[in-house]
């Protein structure tokens, strides 16, 4: 499912805005792998955005959590931005859908790393889930990365 319509989004300072005009996924994904937990404070959501439809205006700090991959916060507040492969000129932002206030209604599209979930945070539905076992076989390049 891709959206078109613009979002325009902001950290909590402010000072960080992203717009993304047309290329996106409105149904968030969650991820409970370790990394992820512990970047988050608890459960990592995110959406799909199309690089060449992300805008963003203001400093950005970047930290490589990984040999593929950077995690993107405001230097100011510390509100987390987004995940992003850096092995690939064309990956998708992974994009915090709580910088947009249209996201309060979009639906949940998966989980991975269920397993792994912390108790307080086990999420029901009738949405794809994913085991670590079963999320690694099918994403080699992650393995011993996400714990």
């Amino acid at each position: 499912m891709t959206e078109t319509a613009a979002l325009t989004g902001h950290c909590l300072c402010g000072a960080v805005e992203i717009t993304v005009s047309g290329g996106h996924d409105p149904r968030p994904g969650i991820c409970h792998c370790r990394m992820c937990q512990r970047w988050s404070g608890g459960v990592f959501m995110c959406f799909e955005a199309q690089p060449d439809a992300v805008t963003v205006t203001g400093d950005v700090a970047r930290y490589a959590s990984s040999d593929f991959a950077e995690r993107a916060f405001c230097p100011i507040c510390g509100s987390n931005l987004w995940m992003r492969n850096t092995d690939d000129a064309d990956a998708s932002y992974e994009l915090m859908p709580g910088l947009f206030d249209a996201a309060r209604d979009w639906p949940l599209r998966s989980e991975i790393y269920t397993d792994d979930a912390m108790a307080a945070a086990r999420i029901g539905g009738d949405h794809p889930k994913a085991t670590r076992a079963e999320y690694e076989a099918k994403n080699n390049f992650v393995r011993g990365d996400a714990g």
